[in-house]
């Protein structure tokens, strides 16, 4: 079990028994969630060299936190409260000194959930590993805004980017599409060239990504109806509902806001298109051909909506609350809302699976500020875990 030590201060106007009992019943919450040790103690030196936290424990800790801890103690400085006696009102105090004073420093605060992942996140050293993400060809040709600086995604998201030739992807499925393969979905379409090409698809992806170490990739998948008259859609579905993150179109921020999706909330993700807007309804029609197989109740298999080829997810989904969700490709910013996912009326004219967000708020974000085409839908109302979490990593929410 990881030690982590704990330095608490406090202001001696407090009721002692009080701040004491919250911060113990804090901590043994917080043992429970991730399994560490934490250890409180009342030598600052001991913070150096260790995983470390600096328990706020009140009110009137801020010239403490200035005359016993930051003469001493040199950061990065995680700054842990409950809330009660003022606590967080004197870590904000403290944070916007450190920030002043160019520290690296975090409140941790709020549901007991989210701090416990936050811990994990900064201390945990196998969660702190690059997260190794491929990037199958360069984005489609028509996603003018979805090119992202490879060195900030591994800086602020600790994620590597892996190119992969259009060559090597295009070997790597040739390997594969003539083998004869047993599917469990051949009633749901009637090409069998079809269905074993998308499938042979399916596993030439899921191949690769175990090759190269991938916990994710996104595809330049229109580049595949050159090379096999199918799609990648199938396979992208399938693979995304057995946890490996798969995007199309090499949309790279949507590649990274599903993975930071599955990577917290651990939630397959469908990415989208917008349809029609109706800003007096606050409602949004959405539709793409790469639904997640764990996010529909049933599904059909048409073919893919612009190419006519291959094969496509016409998906029945399970109506309720959702979220949507998108970063930034140049990673600064984010843009989260809650709404009620229902299903749309379908049209030949639309990719295959097609919902409609009624929205909690208005949408003129859709038309005034929009981050790109492309936007994330999940199952449930998770827009105040999402922000807190990428806010704690530096980047804003688009109102």
């Amino acid at each position: 079990m990881k030690d982590i030590f704990v330095y608490p201060i406090k202001s001696l106007l407090h009721n002692q028994d009080i701040i004491d009992n919250n911060s113990r019943f804090l901590l043994d919450e917080l043992s429970k969630i991730t399994n560490y040790n934490y250890i409180l103690c009342d030598d600052v030196k001991k913070l150096k060299g260790h995983d470390s936290l600096i328990l706020v424990q009140s009110g009137g800790s801020e010239n403490i936190f200035l005359n016993e801890i930051y003469p001493y103690y040199g950061g990065p400085y995680y700054l842990l409260t409950y809330g009660a006696n003022n606590s967080l009102a004197a870590s904000l105090e403290i944070l916007a000194y450190l920030n002043q004073n160019d520290k690296e420093a975090e409140v941790l605060h709020g549901d007991i959930k989210y701090i416990a992942s936050r811990i994990e996140y900064i201390y945990n050293k196998k969660e702190n590993q690059k997260i190794r993400l491929g990037v199958f060809g360069k984005p489609s040709d028509w996603l003018i805004s979805s090119n992202v600086d490879y060195d900030k995604a591994l800086k602020i998201f600790n994620i590597e980017l892996v190119d992969v030739s259009g060559e090597e992807l295009r070997m790597q499925i040739l390997k594969y599409i003539d083998i004869d393969y047993h599917y469990d979905f051949k009633k749901k379409f009637d090409n069998n060239d079809t269905l074993t090409k998308s499938y042979a698809i399916y596993v030439a992806l899921k191949d690769l990504v175990k090759k190269l170490d991938l916990q994710g990739f996104t595809i330049r998948c229109f580049d595949l109806l050159n090379i096999t008259k199918q799609t990648s859609c199938y396979g992208l579905a399938k693979l995304n509902s057995e946890g490996i993150v798969a995007t199309c179109e090499g949309d790279i921020p949507s590649m990274i806001s599903m993975y930071i999706i599955r990577k917290e909330l651990k939630l397959s993700a469908f990415q989208v298109n917008p349809q029609f807007i109706n800003q007096d309804k606050k409602e949004i029609s959405f539709a793409h051909c790469t639904i997640p197989l764990d996010m529909v109740k049933d599904y059909s298999l048409m073919t893919h909506f612009e190419s006519n080829m291959g094969l496509a997810i016409k998906g029945n989904i399970k109506e309720g609350d959702c979220t949507v969700f998108k970063i930034s490709a140049d990673l600064k910013s984010f843009y989260v809302d809650e709404g009620k996912l229902v299903q749309d009326e379908f049209s030949l004219l639309r990719c295959r699976t097609q919902v409609k967000v009624i929205f909690d708020n208005d949408v003129n974000y859709f038309l005034t500020s929009t981050l790109s085409n492309h936007h994330i839908i999940i199952y449930g109302r998770y827009a105040s875990v999402l922000s807190n979490y990428l806010r704690s990593l530096g980047l804003n929410r688009i109102i």
